[in-house]
């Protein structure tokens, strides 16, 4: 059991459980109105997103859910769960359906989760209204972008890389010191990596980065392939790009790749933020949103369906 007291009193929301494939999804859902998702990366979860539930659900219905393996979710063994895009893909695609979340869907992404909402929007456009990007990717790597060495020595199942991310929890570890530009503090730094506390726990953080497609090769090249071969169709969806400038992946080459496929797209980068972008300046973030959202209001739509029973 996860030890709760590291993150409850600055994460103080109602948890939902759903079962999706024979394992259990954590979820937030708070407040009203028209639905606006947020899709986290890796290593986070949803405790990423908790100022921006408390800054939009008073005006929105905020779905937050832990990918299968992350956060507050079960974390089967990798012979369990196939750790790949296609299946977070198809979770995403049960988790909306069950929560009858059909229309009127904003989609807020970062890091794994921009792949991942992505790649769902391509299969579901005109549910999608609009959507915020941070620090994430919707394209192969620009250029042919080499992978950073810290991830390839991971990724590539190095007798050093592997262990540490499963025994010494490496790289939840130290992406609380290379992700936020500013230093975190203590219980939010506790809270970050609360529920990747045991080597059982950890296997989602190895299995994102090995499942990075590099070559058609790859498991997942051929559907990160598709999504960067359609990006150009969500044109004419409103979106807001909010980007920390000192990411060591999602770099100022990714910023301006964005800034091609897109060129539609209000931009807001900040000079002195990190790929833990909501953490380094939630406060600037939410209020860009809120104003992003009153500027392109989405039709009304029913009130909020019934909730299914949590599980």
């Amino acid at each position: 059991m996860i030890d709760g007291s590291a993150y409850r009193h600055l994460y103080p929301f109602r948890s939902h459980r759903m079962d999706i494939g024979g394992f259990g999804c954590h979820y937030l859902d708070e407040g009203q109105g028209d639905p606006v998702v947020m899709l986290h990366g890796n290593p986070t979860w949803s405790f990423y997103f908790r100022h921006l539930v408390s800054a939009l659900s008073p005006d929105c219905r905020t779905i937050v859910p832990d990918h299968i393996g992350c956060g507050l979710s079960d974390k089967p063994a990798a012979d369990r769960y196939p750790y790949c895009l296609a299946r977070r893909v198809a979770d995403l695609e049960i988790f909306l359906e069950r929560l009858d979340v059909r229309d009127n869907i904003s989609l807020i992404v970062h890091d794994w989760g921009g792949m991942i909402g992505l790649a769902w929007t391509l299969r579901n456009r005109a549910r999608l209204k609009r959507l915020v990007i941070t620090n994430t990717s919707g394209f192969l790597p620009p250029g042919g972008k080499a992978l950073p060495l810290r991830l390839k020595l991971i990724r590539n199942l190095s007798v050093l890389g592997a262990p540490a991310v499963i025994h010494g929890n490496l790289f939840a570890r130290a992406a609380l010191v290379m992700a936020p530009r500013k230093r975190l503090a203590p219980d939010v730094r506790r809270a970050l990596i609360a529920p990747y506390d045991s080597p059982a726990h950890r296997v989602a953080t190895l299995k994102f980065v090995q499942d990075i497609p590099l070559s058609p090769r790859d498991t997942s090249y051929a559907l990160v392939q598709r999504v960067d071969r359609r990006l150009s169709t969500l044109a004419s969806i409103p979106t807001l790009i909010l980007w920390g400038m000192h990411d060591f992946v999602f770099d100022t080459d990714y910023l301006a790749e964005w800034r091609r496929r897109l060129p539609h797209a209000e931009v807001h980068t900040f000079p002195e933020a990190g790929h833990y972008l909501l953490e380094d300046e939630p406060e600037a973030c939410s209020a860009l949103i809120r104003s992003f959202f009153k500027r392109h209001p989405v039709a009304a739509r029913n009130s909020r369906p019934k909730e299914p029973a949590d599980g």
